[in-house]
């Protein structure tokens, strides 16, 4: 089986100062708390810089001198020094680490909430997969930079200053020769840490990957099982394997280069330190606690160095996320509450579409000038064949997408006027597809009217004949419900979708194939609680089959976005047009 693409491939870019200076807005609200970062790394910097001067003093001035109380003075003060940078360090780490997951949690917030006021648009053209992975992983990715990276690299540039200044204040020329040997190290580092990146990255989407094939995998078990596809699932498997562990391999490999290149860099500065100080020695222009220091020295200014080349890479890292994050945000949300829209007040149910014109696709319409009125309280039926626009209608009456032409109105009231909280808060919707959540029966039943009590989520449930299978569960009502309703039938789930559904007691009630899969026993049940609860309620009810329709007050065929017919069922029947034609084809599919 070819393997498949889960996850789009990215590559590094160049800084853009754009996402950059729009990714450190989120860390204005602390500027107090990271400029006490900063406060706490110079003085950890400064601390560390301090000893190799004192070690030097303690050689030079102490040691000849056989000055012990000096030399306990000057090993005093630098554990003190240690332990005071030590606590600076460990107390900007936790207030760091606090923060950035602060600003990690409000840009996934931001993001998430935007995401769910996007339209159904949005998700047709995305798999969830994809939507998660940038909500989750990408939003990760901007964390190592959020809160380590800008104020390290303040930390780092004077941390390399004071070195330097150390270092020229005890010996210019020693000073100079050391740095010789510094900017091709840097070079050095500064190009491989960026090809470390990319293979880290690369790394970083093969295990995405993997994990993807693998999740889909376990969801899709059951299929897999059925069609006797697990030898051909594992040869995929071993090759997401495969290149997971090539692609770190490279990483790690390429990674164990810098240490030992670093450490010849610095045993070749080190050596030259140690070849002109031998001179220098003799000439009196330095001293053994010099050389001692200088080797400190040429150690600590290799971190900075480092350190500056893995910001730059990982600003890369951090835009290349952040683009694709606020890839999102910059979405607009094209079904929204107008300017000046009002509040739909408690409606009848009277719904009428004038000409309205609708394509999910703009040059593939759907509906083509689609007119028809209902009068409160009457129950319509949509029929017709696949992709006749019957579940279109149902989407447009609840302003999940806007449409391109016409107006639909609820009792006078244009949909696209009042504000999508007070349409959709009326009008109920079961769907085709049943989906309940993780949680317990009475949470799924009660995600209709978050505020209803237990007598209402019970009532709910016996008006459609839930009532008797719930409580043949553990725990009753309390019972849990397995990720995607696993522990459930088809035919359950969508009893408690239609218990949730009915809890809303919404003025527009929609039934989307609401008894598909349900057996002909539990269906007759559901058209009884159905036949007394939809009175005195709007209802359209999509039906592929004919049956479960016969009361319906009006009929609409629907065909290639039209009304093809309307009436009665008895009436239809009797004009031998397109709904008779649908009633022979069904009877004739079930007939042996």
């Amino acid at each position: 089986m070819a393997r498949r693409k889960f996850f789009e491939d990215e590559e590094m870019q160049e800084v853009n100062a754009k996402t950059l200076w729009r990714l450190l807005r989120y860390l204005s609200p602390h500027k107090g708390v990271i400029l006490f970062s900063i406060a706490l790394l110079l003085l950890a910097g400064i601390a560390a810089q301090i000893g190799p001067y004192l070690v030097k003093i303690a050689v030079d001035v102490y040691m000849p001198a056989h000055n012990f109380r000096g030399i306990i003075l000057v090993s005093s003060i630098y554990a003190v020094i240690l332990i005071a940078s030590a606590w600076a360090m460990r107390t900007r780490l936790i207030i760091m680490v606090r923060m950035g997951n602060k600003v990690i949690e409000h840009i996934r917030e931001e993001v998430f909430k935007h995401v769910n006021r996007l339209s159904f648009k949005f998700f047709d053209e995305r798999p969830a997969g994809k939507i998660i992975h940038r909500i989750m992983i990408y939003v990760d990715r901007l964390q190592q930079l959020i809160k380590n990276g800008v104020v390290n690299i303040i930390a780092d540039i004077f941390k390399l200053l004071i070195i330097l200044g150390f270092m020229f204040a005890i010996s210019p020329s020693l000073s100079l020769i050391a740095l010789t040997v510094t900017p091709f190290l840097a070079l050095f580092v500064f190009l491989l840490k960026g090809a470390i990146h990319r293979r880290w990255d690369v790394y970083q989407y093969k295990s995405a990957n993997l994990n993807a094939y693998a999740h889909e995998s376990f969801i899709g078990m059951k299929v897999t099982q059925s069609f006797v596809r697990e030898n051909s699932n594992s040869a995929t498997m071993r090759g997401q394997l495969d290149e997971n562990y090539t692609s770190w391999m490279s990483a790690v490999n390429l990674a164990n280069v810098l240490f030992p290149v670093v450490l010849l860099f610095n045993t070749v500065s080190i050596g030259l330190i140690y070849w002109f100080g031998y001179r220098f020695l003799g000439r009196g222009m330095a001293s053994l606690g010099t050389l001692i220091a200088f080797s400190s020295y040429i150690w600590m200014i290799t971190d900075p160095i480092v350190d500056l080349s893995q910001f730059y890479n990982d600003v890369l890292v951090a835009l290349a996320a952040a683009d694709r994050v606020f890839d999102y945000l910059d979405t607009p949300a094209t079904t929204i509450d107008k300017p000046g829209a009002y509040a739909l007040p408690r409606v009848q149910g009277r719904v009428e579409f004038r000409d309205v014109h609708f394509g999910y696709d703009p040059q593939v319409p759907i509906l083509r000038g689609l007119s028809f009125a209902v009068e409160p309280g009457a129950t319509v039926a949509l029929v017709g064949q696949t992709g006749a626009g019957k579940s279109t209608i149902i989407n447009l009456l609840s302003r999940f997408y806007e449409i391109d032409g016409g107006q639909i109105l609820i009792d006078g009231h244009s949909i696209g006027e009042v504000t999508l909280e007070s349409l959709r808060g009326q009008v109920g919707i079961m769907m085709q597809d049943p989906f309940v959540f993780t949680g317990t029966i009475a949470d799924n039943i009660r995600y209709g009217n978050l505020s209803a009590t237990t007598e209402q989520v019970v009532e709910a449930a016996q008006a459609v004949n839930a009532h008797d299978f719930i409580m043949e569960m553990p725990q009753g009502y309390e019972s849990a419900v397995m990720e995607a309703g696993n522990n459930l039938s088809v035919g359950q789930k969508q009893l408690l979708s239609f218990a949730r559904t009915l809890l809303m007691d919404p003025r527009i009630l929609v039934l989307d194939e609401a008894t598909a899969s349900i057996d002909t026993k539990t269906e007759h049940l559901i058209q009884l609680a159905i036949s007394r609860l939809l009175k005195n309620r709007t209802s359209f009810v999509i039906a592929h089959r004919l049956s479960t329709i016969r009361n319906a007050d009006v009929i609409f065929v629907i065909d290639q976005g039209r009304i093809v017919e309307s009436g009665r069922h008895e009436e239809l029947l009797r004009r031998n047009g397109r709904y008779s034609e649908l009633n022979a084809n069904q009877y004739a599919e079930i007939t042996p």
